[in-house]
């Protein structure tokens, strides 16, 4: 089922032409294999700075290979991504172990052009391939008490050499509502730039919620559980006073240590005026209802 809403992201503001294939190429080629098109936005966002290749999976946080925005380009093709699977448990139908091969086979992926909004207040335009999470989560066959979805990271001490010191209590965790996990602008990412996901970004299958900060976004997922209590999340348990469990993007709840108001847009250069930041990163149209009656300053 197609969904609808406002969009004022293209491929353009994502990447340059030049750089990239052409978003009709793109368009031709998921066509030839009988994938669906869909780019998300909202609100009209004046002096949007393009993104490049080397901007998005150079310059990203994935702490199990260090703690720098370089190292994950470093190391992480140490990280072994096939064969994959994904572990699906709790408050399901159908709970067991899902390949890659298996999870693929069964869903329409799209295009998804997301602005992504990173806590630590630099934001990025990025064009995903991947697919709803709620097709996933339907698949598997959620079960009438499951009120939350929590998600793992991979933790495999081998490939990762950030997980040698103790940033957090490994493995990575993270958790949604279960509305917001069924929300149509959720979706497990494969591929950027009509591309499989580089393994520093997240491969093979990660989580995309424009509307939070970036580090709800879990990479690498290995594990999802469907259940009736909130789940414990990695950064809300490494400093619940900075990092609520909802996280969505508020420019008017700041971080202890910075302001919200304002980001930094990555590629803007280096006397690139900071950019205002917009209520649920833009999104507020299609997601804000899911909030009514919350006091967003204390639910943050």
């Amino acid at each position: 089922m197609a969904h609808r809403w406002t969009n004022d992201l293209t491929l353009a503001d994502a990447t340059p032409e030049a750089a990239f294939m052409n978003r009709r190429q793109i368009m031709a080629g998921m066509a030839g294999m009988g994938l669906a098109t869909m780019a998300g936005g909202a609100q009209a966002d004046e002096g949007l700075t393009p993104n490049t290749w080397d901007e998005v999976t150079s310059y990203c946080n994935f702490y199990e290979f260090g703690t720098g925005k370089g190292d994950p380009s470093a190391n992480a093709h140490l990280m072994t991504t096939s064969p994959w699977s994904v572990e699906i448990d709790g408050l399901v139908d159908k709970p067991g172990s899902y390949s890659m091969k298996d999870i693929l086979s069964a869903m329409t992926l799209e295009e998804r052009i997301y602005r992504f909004r990173c806590v630590e207040a630099w934001s990025m335009v990025i064009p995903w391939q991947g697919f709803e999470l709620a097709d996933l989560l339907n698949m598997a066959g959620v079960q009438e008490g499951a009120k939350y979805v929590a998600f793992e990271t991979l933790l495999r001490p081998s490939e990762m050499p950030g997980t040698a010191y103790r940033v957090i209590d490994w493995p990575y965790r993270e958790g949604l509502r279960l509305d917001e996990a069924m929300h149509p602008l959720t979706i497990m990412a494969t591929g950027i730039f009509g591309k499989p996901l580089p393994n520093q970004n997240g491969a093979p299958l990660r989580l995309v919620v424009p509307w939070k900060y970036g580090f709800k976004s879990i990479k690498s997922v290995v594990k999802i559980t469907l259940t009736d209590k909130e789940p414990p999340t990695s950064w809300n348990m490494a400093n619940a006073r900075e990092y609520g469990f909802y996280s969505n993007v508020n420019p008017q709840v700041d971080h202890p240590r910075w302001s919200q108001a304002s980001e930094k847009r990555i590629g803007g250069g280096l006397f690139a005026k900071r950019q205002p930041s917009l209520m649920f990163n833009g999104y507020e149209e299609e997601v804000a209802g899911m909030y009514e009656g919350m006091n967003l300053a204390k639910h943050f």
